[in-house]
């Protein structure tokens, strides 16, 4: 990076109030939100994230420590973009999410197609209760999907929403990582504690030499300047130096925490693929207490986008599982 880019970044971090680790540029960029009266997607500007700082540092607020104390609940899933009935396949991980209990917070989505793209930004309940990191249906230059971030307004609309932005990686693949930090009523500091959440989908394949290790490093280095945060989606570990990747970095396995003789693999369970079954897919964090991780496995639709029915050919939700992950701030 040279030293205007640099410039630039750090500039841009200075004026977003956002803690970046040194020669990190941050691509900002807004929230969005359904707006029912002209019936679109909006982005949220400046001037209501400021609005958002002032609530969560009033008296009016539910008590801070409440609020510290309670868990987040967040579902990582990477959506497939290759299979047929992309929309609808969505549709049946949403219903999958929607129907969880305690109620998802988070949401990170991997391999969002375009068609799956244009549906999410359709879906009613999406529009009606949930804030979104992209609401273009513009996929990145060169790319067949992106990532997308999804914040529930029933519990973010106590909390201030933080900044949003992607940190390109070093990548084959052009890949990156979507950020954003969100802050939690504090009795010691305003707007609050700062909480960082990563959605990732690391570079594929076994090729050599791996850009992974960076990638990793990039994410961990981009947690640690936070203080607290958490990091999920698809890890591609397919060699056998990625297994050890996250415990590298300083970082919390919360798959191997909670349940260390357990392989919990998230792709490849049916037989079907040419590669034995991984855990691809993981959520890894720091300064946080992780309370429970459970892999969801795919459904089917049958071959006419429905949801499956005995006598028809089926089309898996995915070819991964999902995860939901349970975390509670620590050390605030």
């Amino acid at each position: 990076m040279g030293s205007v880019s640099r410039f630039r970044a750090r500039l841009s971090s200075l004026l977003q109030d956002t803690p970046l680790p040194a020669g990190v540029a941050a691509n900002f960029q807004s929230w969005h939100e359904f707006d029912e009266v002209s019936n679109r997607w909006r982005a949220v500007g400046t001037a209501r994230l400021q609005d958002d700082k002032a609530t969560a540092a009033s008296p009016q607020v539910r008590n801070p420590q409440e609020a510290i104390d309670r868990p987040f609940n967040l579902v990582t899933w990477n959506v497939d973009y290759s299979s047929p009935f992309p929309a609808q396949r969505l549709s049946a991980i949403l219903s999958r999410t929607f129907s969880l209990s305690p109620a998802t917070d988070i949401i990170f989505l991997q391999e969002v197609c375009k068609d799956a793209f244009l549906h999410l930004l359709e879906e009613s309940e999406i529009r009606r209760s949930w804030i979104l990191s992209d609401a273009d249906a513009i996929l990145p230059a060169h790319q067949l999907f992106t990532t997308i971030t999804l914040l529930s307004r029933a519990r973010f609309q106590n909390l201030t929403l933080g900044p949003v932005w992607r940190v390109n990686f070093p990548s084959r693949f052009g890949r990156d990582a979507l950020c954003c930090d969100v802050f939690v009523p504090s009795a010691a500091s305003k707007p609050g504690t700062r909480l960082r959440l990563i959605n990732v989908h690391l570079d594929s394949l076994p090729i050599q030499p791996s850009l992974r290790p960076r990638q990793l490093s990039i994410v961990a280095a981009l947690l640690r300047s936070a203080g607290r945060g958490v990091v999920a989606g698809d890890f591609n570990p397919v060699l056998p130096a990625d297994g050890s990747l996250v415990s590298d970095n300083g970082l919390v396995d919360a798959w191997a925490e909670l349940h260390p003789n357990d392989p919990g693999f998230t792709w490849g369970v049916d037989g079907t693929e040419p590669f034995p079954p991984n855990r691809l897919d993981k959520v890894a964090s720091i300064g946080l207490k992780v309370q429970h991780i459970e892999i969801l496995s795919p459904g089917y639709i049958n071959g006419h986008g429905q949801t499956e029915s005995n006598g028809s050919e089926k089309v898996a939700w995915s070819d991964h599982s999902g995860l939901t992950c349970r975390f509670q701030l620590v050390g605030s």
